[in-house]
């Protein structure tokens, strides 16, 4: 008889700290809500309600993660901006529909479960979450020795959202002679990251030691849901693009209808630190302009005359500006001008 013992624990699975870790999630959330009990969470499933007052509504889902931004955790041993990060690259790109996000669900998985690292993930996950509107109604969280090395783990999110239909944002809403504006990013975001890691790797430098680096490069995503939630809720804009991957050029022209041109003036973006450092250390025009936003967070295709209203919805730090126009052409996307890395 083989006494030999097998457990899921020594095969590195430990399901008493994934339990403590979803009680804590339940708690930390309802403690956030002002409530005793927050139900939606560890269950099987999470059930919403779908408001009643929207006419002919329509769901929006999407999903994302965060990229190599979570080595940039790991190095500096800090995670609690980075569940920031995970709610804004799905709920921004909600917006961009029209809708509002109304629930976010979470997935992590990790080589060994490490409380206090989950823990912090998971407060910067609830502080989007508070930033965007929305609940965080559940998830999964799932140990994987063998898959992760030590210490490694990865994160992925997802948003669901809801518009009536009149009020998605389609293209054929954008017309000739709208503005395009910008609204500033709060940094890179989450886009990038292997060629900022790369860069610091080949020029050596030790990030736990550079003081601007260490605050910069884990900056959370700016969350732009209010902001655009009560734009189109008093119709003031006709478009707009989330500038994540691809940068503004790529975003840009995913929302540009046909014989229309996105018309860019790249004079007029106003840049930040970061970037500047970035282009100074090696990184081309081009390059930086697919891979990064460069500070333009999100864009906004506007008619002119809204221009005053729609500024008046934002803070002092986040108030769009005009980088473009829209005209007839072929060109989804014309870039003009140069942006000034001095």
């Amino acid at each position: 008889m083989n006494k030999k013992k097998f457990t899921y624990r020594k095969s590195g699975v430990n399901i008493r700290a994934a339990d403590k870790f979803i009680n804590f999630i339940s708690a930390f959330s309802a403690k956030k809500k002002g409530k005793k009990k927050y139900s939606k969470i560890g269950g099987f499933g999470s059930i919403t309600t779908i408001p009643n007052n929207i006419v002919h509504p329509r769901i929006v889902a999407c999903t994302d993660g965060v990229g190599t931004k979570i080595e940039i955790a790991n190095t500096l041993n800090k995670f609690d901006t980075i569940g920031i990060d995970l709610v804004a690259m799905s709920v921004n790109d909600l917006i961009v529909q029209g809708a509002k996000p109304m629930i976010f669900l979470d997935y992590v998985s990790i080589n060994k479960i490490d409380l206090k690292k989950l823990k912090s993930i998971v407060k910067g996950i609830v502080k989007g979450c508070r930033q965007s509107e929305c609940e965080l109604v559940g998830g999964e969280t799932a140990e994987m020795p063998g898959t992760y090395e030590k210490g490694k783990f990865d994160i992925a999110g997802f948003a669901v959202g809801i518009v009536a239909k009149n009020k998605i944002l389609k293209k054929n809403k954008i017309k000739k002679n709208d503005l395009i504006l910008a609204i500033p990013s709060s940094g890179l975001h989450s886009n990038g990251y292997s060629l900022v890691r790369y860069l610091i790797k080949k020029k050596k430098i030790n990030i736990n030691k550079d003081k601007y680096l260490k605050s910069e490069l884990l900056k959370p995503t700016k969350i732009y849901v209010k902001e655009i939630i009560n734009l189109i809720n008093r119709n003031l804009i006709n478009g707009c693009a989330n500038i994540t991957g691809g940068g503004i050029s790529d975003n840009i022209k995913r929302v540009i209808p046909e014989k229309l041109s996105a018309n860019i003036n790249l004079n007029e973006v106003k840049t930040f630190k970061i970037f500047k450092w970035l282009k100074n250390h090696g990184v081309s025009d081009d390059e930086m302009l697919k891979t990064f936003n460069c500070g333009v967070g999100f864009c906004l295709i506007i008619n002119s005359k809204n221009l005053k209203k729609v500024r008046n919805y934002f803070s002092k730090k986040y108030t769009p500006y005009v980088i473009g126009k829209i005209s007839s052409g072929k060109n989804k996307v014309k870039l003009n001008g140069s942006i000034d890395w001095t």
